[in-house]
């Protein structure tokens, strides 16, 4: 990534120096089919013509263009020499006018990262597809522009294609005498323009509302995917949830969808869930379904979907200025796209998804070193591409939560809808949101904002509950803390919620009250007199961001009555502190082991149940003391054993039990189950075994050595497909084999011929628990590269290698004390590597101190 970063303060001079009044960007894309004859890169000509005005004639600029290639630049008319102004990513623009003309003529490069250009090979049929992927900074592998949020301008786009192909953008296209060509955009940001080509499956339909006026707005709705996955494709379902979507942003948001039409591709090898490009959205082709799922597949569809709807208006129609505010928009979808989800759609349930799932990325995110307020200090394009987090996002939305019961739905919607006509088309910083915001409440936003916004951390909140001589409550307090590395204490809104157990045995609520917590202690005045409680819930109805811990009576309650818990939300809060205890090595790994065996079962919300397996995993695998890994992986195994013959024939339960089992597998019993299940000679009566399936199953029997490569070729040959194709690579990387794992280090670090879905494939084979031993060498070998790949990879396969072949299953004290010499030995290494190993590191550490905790817990 050498020479490709650009600096705050560089873009900050050149939005001071110039604004931008239009692209004509004109690419030639026929070269993406047939045999590539020339050496090196395949590429494809790309033309662009950009008028802009200089505030100081006479300046100095640059233009960004990442290329193999320059045929040809001109300026005002003036030809420049390629070889003297173009350094491989920037084009130097001298003696600048007050109004200005540039031309590059310029040969790109497809790309097999997902960054730019991407072009993919269907392997089922030989059809080649291409879509374009930017944020924060790679349209410049397409076209010459100034690629920064604050430089806003329409554009004009022209595609030639191969003949039978369609192409898309972000307006609408036509085709005429061979040439694509499409309406020019409303002022937009450079890293959400888009072009989708090839013969993509397309379907249509459309979307009509009658505003209170008269006005009638019509929005030509798409929907596309590779013609392979057709067959699959609920393309009806997508447009339902859409035209839903479009229904509740236009009665809360008061400002009709401004560009045009909407088109939502399903694209291969997608680095993302998806992108708000306007007009255009794009998503990671895994949302089509290729088997049977559960409803929480298609609520997080449904709700990624409305997160790129409502990136329309926050991030589209206004956008941040620079990075620093990428919660602007990240934050503001995340929240819109579990609000509506909930308001609009038929996962009414959406707010448990979002406390259960969404707020454990958040949770973990603002634990590690590397965490930051969420308007953080972005000093580069490398800062900004990692802080697509759990903070921008999942955090960020958390507190947006909050903040509307703090200043009340309705004044938080009438500050969005100002908001958007106030700064149609333009750009952004804090001030902006938090003035409009202040008007419609009346609230000193200021505080609230230096608060939530502008420091980083979590608090835990914790109840203390003091009984009088008849048995109830005297006093009721809630204990705020922070971490001593993030000291700040915040004003939380809180519901606290008295649970006890009914003549039935439930465990049910009788008591809540909302309060604000602020400060280390506040006592809840309106709980004193009331029966004591089996178990306080000091967030109850999620309504604030935090760790919630428990006095020891709760803890003991949910010890022994968790799974009569009958509100759904208290019991994801719940299973979610439990969590948050264990990581935090307040809960001994086989503790949670064993309540997620005991009450998992009943588990009503299938997203919840999902997670608890993957945490119950996770303590496992990573948390469980070594010296009692065997028999905790052998006691899980066996109780998702009972669970998956106890489960409702043809359920989702038992769906994600299954897949939960194969993925415990560790023994012969268990082995020949899959084996036999996957030759058909065991069924379970309502389990549908369909490829995906499959897969699910080969991939442990491989890791174990129970499927060789014939096996493996043999179930490719049954399916031979690209998600196929993604599933063996997967597969093959993981059988115990130290040749095998030999062959996969050298495709992921030595060389660069694998796609970037094909990395993602060997990393995750690669990497397998129960080949600890086998793993050892590459600890050492991880750490005498990784600098090499961050400067020679793209971005982003250089944080796939970093983050995926990190040795976390070497959870030794030497595997952290190797971390830290690399670390103190590279100070000099760019700040996003060492923020992926700093991260890392963190994440080692955490999991000796509950394995110290597991291992104390053998003793009492």
């Amino acid at each position: 990534m050498p020479g490709e970063n650009l600096t705050r303060d560089e873009a900050r001079e050149r939005a001071a120096l110039l604004s931008v009044d239009g692209y004509e960007v004109s690419l030639d894309l026929r070269s993406a089919v047939g045999e590539h004859g020339g050496e090196g890169r395949r590429t494809f000509r790309s033309v662009t013509t950009v008028r802009f005005r200089c505030a100081e004639p006479g300046a100095s600029s640059f233009a960004d263009l990442i290329a193999p290639g320059v045929t040809a630049v001109s300026l005002n008319g003036r030809d420049l020499d390629p070889g003297q102004v173009f350094d491989g990513s920037r084009i130097l623009l001298e003696d600048l006018a007050a109004e200005n003309e540039l031309v590059v003529d310029a040969d790109c490069a497809y790309s097999r990262t997902g960054e730019g250009m991407h072009r993919f090979v269907d392997p089922e049929d030989g059809e080649v597809y291409l879509y374009t992927q930017y944020e924060p900074a790679d349209s410049r592998r397409v076209f010459a522009n100034f690629e920064q949020p604050d430089l806003k301008a329409p554009y004009r786009f022209e595609v030639r294609a191969p003949e039978g192909w369609t192409v898309w953008s972000n307006g609408a296209g036509e085709l005429a005498d061979g040439v694509w060509r499409f309406a020019e955009t409303k002022p937009i940001s450079t890293y959400i323009t888009c072009v989708v080509a090839g013969p993509y499956h397309y379907v249509t339909d459309s979307y009509e509302r009658v505003f209170e006026d008269g006005t009638r707005l019509e929005i030509p709705l798409g929907a596309m995917c590779r013609k392979g996955l057709a067959p699959h494709f609920d393309a009806d379902d997508v447009f339902l949830v859409t035209k839903q979507g479009l229904d509740f942003f236009h009665d809360h948001f008061d400002y009709p969808y401004p560009f045009g039409k909407y088109d939502q591709a399903f694209v291969p090898e997608y680095n993302l869930g998806a992108m708000e490009n306007p007009g255009m959205v794009t998503f990671r082709e895994e949302f089509i379904f290729r088997g049977k799922v559960t409803r929480a597949s298609y609520e997080g569809r449904a709700n990624v979907v409305l997160h790129e709807m409502a990136h329309m208006w926050f991030g589209d129609l206004v956008t941040m200025e620079w990075w620093d505010d990428l919660w602007l928009k990240e934050s503001f979808a995340d929240f819109m796209g579990a609000f509506s989800l909930v308001g609009a759609t038929r996962f009414t349930d959406g707010w448990i998804t979002f406390a259960n799932r969404r707020k454990a990325w958040a949770y973990r995110a603002d634990q590690l070193p590397s965490t930051h307020p969420i308007t953080a200090d972005i000093r580069d394009l490398q800062d900004a591409k990692l802080n697509f987090d759990g903070i921008t996002y999942a955090k960020g939305a958390s507190v947006l939560k909050q903040l509307v019961a703090y200043v009340g739905q309705d004044a938080f919607l009438e500050g969005a809808r100002r908001y958007f006509k106030r700064h149609a088309y333009g750009n952004t910083t804090l001030g902006d949101l938090l003035s409009v915001l202040e008007e419609t409440s009346g609230r000193d936003m200021g505080a609230w904002a230096r608060s939530w916004l502008q420091t980083a951390g979590v608090n835990s909140l914790t109840p203390q509950v003091l009984l009088d001589a008849d048995g109830r409550i005297d006093e009721l307090a809630v204990v705020q803390e922070a971490a001593e590395s993030h000291p700040e204490l915040r004003p939380h809104r809180v519901a606290v919620g008295l649970y006890r157990r009914t003549e039935s045995g439930t465990l049910e609520r009788y008591a809540q009250a909302e309060t604000d917590v602020d400060g280390a202690r506040t006592v809840v005045t309106e709980l004193a007199g009331a029966d004591a409680p089996e178990l306080v819930l000091v967030n109850d109805d999620d309504l604030t961001y935090c760790k919630t811990r428990f006095d020891d009576t709760s803890l003991a309650a949910l010890r022994e009555h968790l799974g009569s818990l009958t509100d759904p939300l208290a019991r994801a809060l719940c299973w979610s502190a439990l969590w948050n205890m264990t990581r935090d090595a307040l809960l001994p790994a086989r503790e949670f082991i064993e309540l997620v065996l005991r009450f998992a079962g009943r588990e009503s919300d299938i997203g919840v149940l999902q997670m608890l397996h993957a945490w119950a995993e996770s303590a496992a695998v990573h948390y469980t003391a070594p010296g009692r890994r065997e028999q905790a992986g052998r006691r899980l195994a066996e109780g998702v054993s009972l669970q998956l013959y106890a489960a409702e024939a043809g359920s989702e339960h038992q769906l994600a039990w299954a897949r939960f089992f194969a993925r415990t597998a560790e023994a012969p019993a268990g082995f020949e189950l899959l084996t036999s299940l996957l030759d058909g000679t065991v069924t379970l009566p309502g389990l549908d075994v369909d490829q995906e399936l499959r897969w699910a199953f080969l991939e442990p029997l491989a890791a174990h050595g129970e499927a060789d490569e014939k096996r493996l070729d043999e179930e490719l040959a049954r399916d031979d497909t690209a998600s196929g194709k993604r599933h063996h690579v997967r597969c093959l990387a993981a059988r115990p084999s130290a040749a095998v794992k030999a062959q996969c280090w050298a495709q992921v670090v030595e060389s660069d011929a694998l796609s970037n879905a094909l990395v993602e494939a060997t990393i995750a084979g690669f990497v397998q628990p129960p080949q600890r031993e086998l793993l050892a060498p590459y600890a050492e070998r991880y750490f005498a590269v990784i600098e090499r790949v961050w400067t020679e990879r793209s971005i982003q396969i250089g944080m796939d290698v970093v983050r995926g072949l990190f040795p976390s299953f070497q959870d030794s004290r030497a595997t952290l004390d190797a971390t830290d010499a690399w670390l103190a030995s590279h100070e000099d290494a760019a700040p996003a590597l060492r923020r992926l190993v700093l991260e890392s590191r963190d994440d080692l550490a955490r999991a000796l101190r509950g394995q110290e905790c597991d291992e104390a817990a053998a003793g009492r």
